[in-house]
């Protein structure tokens, strides 16, 4: 099956046709849908929610608003993320819905598209395979009008970046994921490989202090610190509602086992950074890929709050640890079981019944991922791994990466 899709003309151009083709279909969709009455308090809301809470904080964070309450007369659900991206969001709250919503979704398809197109030392066409491979997934996380491609997209462009010493910008990319989505903390992990980590410091607090401040622009001073001691609340008190499609929901319900959350989220963190030990390893491109698989993986298997569209996160990891591998019938296996089960379970290839007794209640989707995982840190841990490209593309050494900050892109 692979080959065959193999010898497919594939290359950049089809694959930005069928993400602007997916984010257009997601929004038109969206909007056209009559609204739905919500059951818990008998009001209606359109299917394009998510998009409206991220407008509506916009609007009210102007109005010196408490974003973190519930305004059920205008949305369905509270916003949970910084006051630092409701301002940014007035650039798509400003336009009429259609517009700012298909808007919204094309910077989240463009940039995850940009962050792999600029992935060093792996041919185009294979990027390319590996962009169309995620594209089921992308749709999911399109319909549903989130953050997500943009969150996973950020974190893997910051990779790039780092890459060719780019590190303001790097910097940047990784700590605009953190007011995002707050769980793109784990992706400063990658700073370890790199060297010049005192530069990458000082600019990653830079971003920190120029964002975090940002707001003032348009708050007062009492306002922003409100807002932000609001933001940690909402945090905090979150994290003991769910389980989501995570380790924690798999234990639950395959194991009726139920440990403290905190517990596994520290063994998972004990976990993922076992194989930073390696230092040895860190001039290895391919050590330092496998690295940013295992963020991209981590932040949402251990994500107590993970949902079906945050796997567009998941799934990025997951072709970036199976394409740039030499291919082996154990990887196969489990790759397949990832695109079976994670980005086609929630889709209509799977009988509705299936789906909602089965594979929402047993948080199927989350399951290959997390075995992928562990065999992604045993890899890692032991240098199991052999490079699919071993020999460096031109213009895109991984080691030319440490000595030439000018590495062209492939």
């Amino acid at each position: 099956m692979l080959k065959r899709i193999k010898e497919i003309e594939i290359d950049y151009k089809f694959v930005l046709i069928v993400f602007v083709s997916f984010a257009v279909f997601a929004s038109v969709q969206a909007y056209l849908k009559p609204w739905s009455l919500n059951a818990s308090n008998g009001r209606y809301y359109t299917h394009y929610n998510n998009y409206i809470i991220f407008k509506q904080s916009f609007f009210h964070l102007l109005a010196g608003k408490d974003l973190y309450r519930h305004y059920l007369l205008e949305q369905w659900d509270l916003y949970k993320y910084s006051p630092v991206f409701s301002l940014l969001f007035g650039i798509f709250a400003l336009l009429p819905n259609l517009v700012g919503l298909l808007f919204w979704n094309l910077v989240n398809a463009s940039v995850l598209f940009l962050g792999m197109r600029y992935l060093p030392q792996l041919p185009g066409k294979t990027k390319a395979i590996m962009l169309l491979a995620i594209a089921l997934e992308l749709l999911t996380s399109l319909q549903n009008e989130q953050s997500n491609a943009l969150t996973g997209g950020l974190i893997i462009l910051g990779f790039a970046l780092l890459e060719r010493k780019h590190y303001w910008w790097a910097a940047g990319c990784i700590v605009f994921s953190v007011y995002i989505k707050l769980f793109g903390l784990v992706a400063m992990a990658l700073y370890l490989f790199y060297p010049h980590k005192w530069k990458i410091g000082l600019y990653t607090t830079a971003w920190v202090l120029l964002l975090f401040i940002l707001p003032l622009v348009v708050v007062q001073p009492g306002q922003f610190w409100f807002l932000y001691q609001n933001w940690y609340n909402l945090l905090v008190n979150d994290h003991s509602i769910s389980d989501g499609f995570s380790v924690m929901g798999w234990f639950r319900t395959w194991f009726d086992f139920r440990p403290d959350k905190l517990h596994v989220l520290l063994i998972g963190a004990l976990l993922f950074c076992l194989p930073l030990l390696r230092v040895d390893r860190y001039p290895d491109y391919y050590f330092r890929l496998q690295g940013l698989a295992s963020v991209l993986i981590w932040v949402v298997i251990f994500n107590h709050r993970a949902e079906s569209a945050t796997f567009i996160i998941a799934m990025s990891g997951v072709v970036i640890w199976y394409f740039s591998q030499e291919r082996k019938p154990e990887n196969l296996v489990l790759f397949m079981l990832a695109f079976i089960f994670t980005q086609l379970a929630p889709t209509d290839i799977f009988p509705r019944f299936i789906r909602k007794e089965y594979f929402q209640p047993y948080v199927v989707k989350a399951v290959p991922c997390i075995l992928l995982w562990i065999k992604l840190i045993y890899d890692m841990l032991l240098a199991k791994y052999t490079p699919r490209y071993p020999q460096p593309l031109p213009e895109v050494s991984a080691i030319s990466t440490f000595k030439n900050p000018a590495v062209g892109n492939h």
